[in-house]
């Protein structure tokens, strides 16, 4: 296959001090120009969470696997058609937050536009700051990377009560 799985599921990085979540949990899908598409890196992304759900018991809602299919469908959209080159979507589990990260080889960070319903088009940032907790782009060189946090499911169980 053109494409390669990195990482899943098998590198444990470190426990966290919160018994309540698992340690951080990762994947990795590397995208190349003949290899991994959108609807690739949509289903890569859908079946980690699940396996999160189901294998980890992670609380993972309805409603964070369908936010977490249209960020990486907006950010994988991007990367393929802005930056030549490979890109690489990257997921990591940290407490009750999925760090969703995609790099690409354009060094050009990406601007939210302001709001225009009159626009076709370019909604993308728009679209993943209002669903994901926190978006931030940094650079690294020779590309950047496009990290959006979103929030796994309900809150873990209140244990001071």
């Amino acid at each position: 296959m053109p494409w390669k799985k990195a990482l899943m599921m098998d590198e444990i990085l470190a426990d966290l001090a919160d018994d309540a979540y698992p340690p951080p949990l990762t994947a990795a899908l590397v995208l190349n120009e003949r290899g991994a598409g959108i609807s690739q890196a949509r289903h890569f992304a859908a079946g980690f969470l699940n396996t999160l759900r189901d294998q980890h018991k992670v609380d993972v809602t309805t409603e964070t696997l369908e936010i977490t299919q249209l960020i990486v469908s907006e950010l994988v959209t991007n990367a393929r058609k802005y930056a030549p080159g490979p890109a690489l979507l990257r997921l990591q589990i940290v407490g009750p937050t999925l760090h969703l990260d995609v790099w690409d080889s354009a060094p050009v960070l990406p601007e939210a536009r302001s709001a225009d319903p009159e626009r076709i088009g370019q909604h993308g940032l728009e679209i993943i700051t209002a669903l994901a907790q926190t978006m931030d782009v940094r650079s690294a060189p020779p590309g950047k990377w496009v990290t959006a946090h979103i929030r796994l499911g309900t809150d873990p169980p209140d244990t001071a009560s």
